[in-house]
């Protein structure tokens, strides 16, 4: 068993980040997801932010970011992050590192009073996290997730918060509000 190292980001990983991105996504998908990153680092309304590395033999393998979310009518709703991206480098892939940096990330999320986290991806993978579609529990995405994809669109509520009684329109930093995020 390999022995990973989850930790805060730190600015001077951005260059080891920005590889695994365009490693684990490749050329053409990959820019414009570093290009995302690099700009929820930065923005403002990305705040608070969670931003993690796996680290192997202190060379960076993985990377995992939740930015904060909110739900929109705000009433009573709890505090939201949305997890985008999270990426592990091929050559260290099927080692657990996705797993191991979710949970901590979670982890990390509980601790700091967040209710709901929300994430648009294969619900194959994030099922196994606990996630469950959330068009069904009455919270939607920034913009409408096709019929087919509906279930891509989830939700995990973390305790002690109660996601039950929440509903409402997601709402996500302002780099992820571009629609040409949202087509699956």
């Amino acid at each position: 068993m390999d022995h990973h190292t989850i930790r805060a980001a730190a600015g001077t990983d951005w260059p080891a980040i920005s590889e695994v991105l365009l490693a684990a996504f490749g050329e053409t998908e990959g820019r414009p997801i570093v290009d995302l990153v690099a700009a929820l680092l930065a923005d403002p309304t990305a705040r608070p932010l969670w931003s993690l590395v796996a680290t192997s033999d202190d060379r960076v393998v993985g990377y995992i970011l939740f930015t904060t979310a909110r739900i929109e009518p705000a009433r009573g709703n709890p505090a939201a992050a949305i997890l985008a991206p999270m990426a592990v480098h091929p050559a260290c892939q099927q080692r657990g590192i996705g797993r191991r940096l979710i949970h901590e990330g979670l982890e990390r999320l509980r601790v700091d009073g967040v209710g709901l986290v929300f994430v648009l991806g294969d619900p194959v993978f994030y099922t196994r996290f606990g996630f469950a579609p959330a068009g069904e529990q009455g919270l939607t995405a920034p913009y409408p997730v096709p019929t087919e994809h509906a279930d891509a669109w989830m939700v995990q509520a973390l305790p002690p918060a109660a996601g039950g009684q929440a509903s409402g329109r997601v709402v996500c930093a302002d780099p992820l509000m571009d629609p040409t995020h949202w087509l699956e």
